[in-house]
């Protein structure tokens, strides 16, 4: 793969800034230069930046219906009635199902989950739901993650007796569902200053607010954030603003006193003792909590995250471990086919969108196998796969483009459809899809930009080796969380050598692991290169080469650096 590599030196006003800022908040230069550019020009902002307190998060009750939501809950609660929390089958859904049940049962019994079957009941509130509900002489639901366009579900509920309290971060219709309250702060007349929270996230802000209504300290929240940085890093919703305060915080949770459930989740993982990330999340702990959903039901994460006996917990991790390695397979035999498929698609250089069809799927990995054709092919990509006598699609986008927008355009064709810029979901009917693809690949092809369809790496500093100091490194480490609009920054060393030590490595011989010198010091620097042994033979010429790397903590040698390299270029 040939990547694009994108450089802009800083101007001289940026230059002079980095500098002061260095100087001002005593960080090295290069961390500063990174920091102006991401619009930390100020040693209060950097400090703000590197410690982000809890303090600063937004009053819940800025966001429009919270006071309905907590009268609503505060009434349920009063009168003894019986409360459903429901919720989406994916990690953020699960997280936000654990994070509110363990929050209201301190307080009061009368509650239950509910997550639905994505085989049996597909995406959001059912019929089937509320048929339960209303068996189980439920008087309240409360739905997370999702619910935002499930009007004719919810009037059903009401029509029953049953309240909902929607607590969602898609994107509404201009119909909303009639609930007593519906915390988004997508909605049209939203008040709340922050747009992206997770679907966690806004269940945690209502039980911000239900414990300020019952004077209950908001240190009683602080064990619940593990569950909110999951949900944060898994649903890849921008780590700046309120997100990076709960995520930083988050992750200091989940490091030294993480809730019995996922403690067992990261033994199984391998990850036990480890300095966890949000890549150990995105990699390691989502996947398997998801794994659940995919394979059998969601609910068996949820029961996993609300656990108290850590024994039983991890017999319950296992399981989930199983059923990964289950979805693994799955992905693997229907990635394999996917190719094909799209080998086969006729000037596909030409096409700006992938759309691919294959009624035989399994429908719980077919968003996996969209992210896979997108990562391979920098498209926007659409998979379906029928489920029953319905088409059932999970899409997922380039940096840049928003892919909800573009499904948005063929809504008229669907059944159903929700999502956000970069992951969506859809639904409509077999005779409907041919139409969907052209249409869909149209709106792409005239709203995409060409150079979104083209691998391109953003590299954000041009540094020697001698710059890689450990005052450089500690002060890149407290830039972490890393993630969307906060991303891990991509550095650029010319005029690199082999060592003499540098060789090819892996099962397969793919992979590089490197150990390299440039001309401007005496440091040897370590490095991997995956999947780029076809480097190795320049490599090994002596002759000088560059690379765009990030900057790692070798995780078998605490305390020593590693680039982790992203691409090899000849030297001009």
């Amino acid at each position: 793969m040939k990547y694009k590599w994108n450089y802009q030196p800083p101007t001289p006003e940026e230059q002079e800034s980095a500098t002061a800022l260095a100087n001002d908040a005593r960080i090295s230069l290069p961390v500063a230069q990174l920091l102006v550019r991401r619009g930390i020009d100020t040693a209060d902002k950097v400090r703000a930046f590197f410690r982000p307190q809890l303090h600063e998060l937004h009053d819940p009750y800025l966001m429009k219906d919270m006071d309905r939501a907590v009268e609503r809950l505060n009434e349920a609660m009063g009168q003894r009635e019986r409360i459903m929390i429901y919720g989406d089958y994916d990690v953020d859904g699960c997280t936000a199902v654990a994070l509110v049940y363990r929050f209201l049962t301190q307080f009061y019994s009368n509650v239950e989950c509910y997550i639905p079957d994505r085989n049996d009941e597909g995406y959001g509130v059912s019929l089937k739901g509320v048929d339960y509900a209303v068996e189980q002489g439920v008087k309240l639901i409360i739905v997370l993650d999702c619910g935002i366009k499930a009007v004719d579900e919810i009037q059903y509920a009401k029509d029953k007796g049953i309240d909902f309290i929607i607590c969602d971060h898609h994107v509404p219709d201009e119909v909303l569902p009639p609930a007593v309250a519906i915390l988004n702060a997508k909605r049209v007349d939203n008040t709340y200053p922050y747009l992206d929270l997770s679907g966690c996230g806004v269940g945690f802000k209502f039980m911000q607010a239900f414990a300020i209504s019952n004077g209950i300290p908001f240190s009683t929240l602080i064990p619940l954030l593990d569950l909110v940085v999951v949900s944060i890093a898994s649903d890849i919703v921008p780590i700046m603003g309120e997100n990076r305060i709960l995520a930083f915080h988050g992750l200091r949770q989940l490091n030294n006193n993480p809730s019995i459930g996922l403690k067992a989740v990261m033994d199984v993982c391998g990850l036990t003792g480890k300095d966890m990330t949000m890549s150990d999340i995105i990699f390691k702990i989502g996947p398997r909590i998801n794994a659940s959903g995919r394979i059998q039901n969601g609910k068996e994460s949820v029961d996993l995250l609300v656990e108290h006996d850590y024994n039983h917990a991890f017999e319950m991790a296992e399981k989930i471990n199983r059923y990964n390695e289950e979805r693994k397979e799955l992905d693997k035999r229907m990635t394999e086919e996917a190719g094909e498929l799209v080998k086969q698609i006729p000037a596909l250089d030409d096409q700006s969108a992938i759309v691919i069809y294959n009624e035989d799927w399994h429908k719980g990995v077919i968003g996996i196998v969209a992210s896979r054709i997108t990562e391979v092919y920098f498209r926007p990509a659409v998979v379906l796969t029928l489920d029953g006598d319905i088409v059932t699609g999970s899409a997922r986008s380039v940096n840049g483009f928003d892919v909800y927008k573009a499904i948005q355009h063929c809504e008229d064709l669907l059944d159903n459809f929700g999502g956000h810029t970069y992951a969506a979901g859809l639904s409509m009917r077999v005779e409907k899809v041919a139409e969907f693809k052209k249409r869909f690949k149209a709106y792409v092809q005239e709203n995409i930009d060409p150079a979104q369809t083209n691998p391109n790496l953003d590299i954000d500093g041009m540094i020697n080796f001698k710059d890689i100091s450990p005052k450089f490194h500690n002060d890149l480490k407290r830039m972490r969380p890393f993630g969307p609009e906060n991303p891990k920054p991509l550095f650029c060393t010319q005029h690199v050598y082999d060592y003499g030590t540098s060789k090819v490595v892996g099962r397969e011989q793919e992979h590089i692991k490197l150990e390299l010198v440039d001309n401007k010091s005496n440091n040897v620097m370590n490095g991997i290169a995956f999947g780029q042994s076809s480097e190795a033979r320049y490599i090994k010429t002596k002759r000088s080469f560059d690379i765009v790397y990030s900057v790692e903590e070798n995780s078998r040698k605490h305390g020593e650096v590693q680039l982790l390299i992203e691409d090899i270029r000849t030297s001009e």
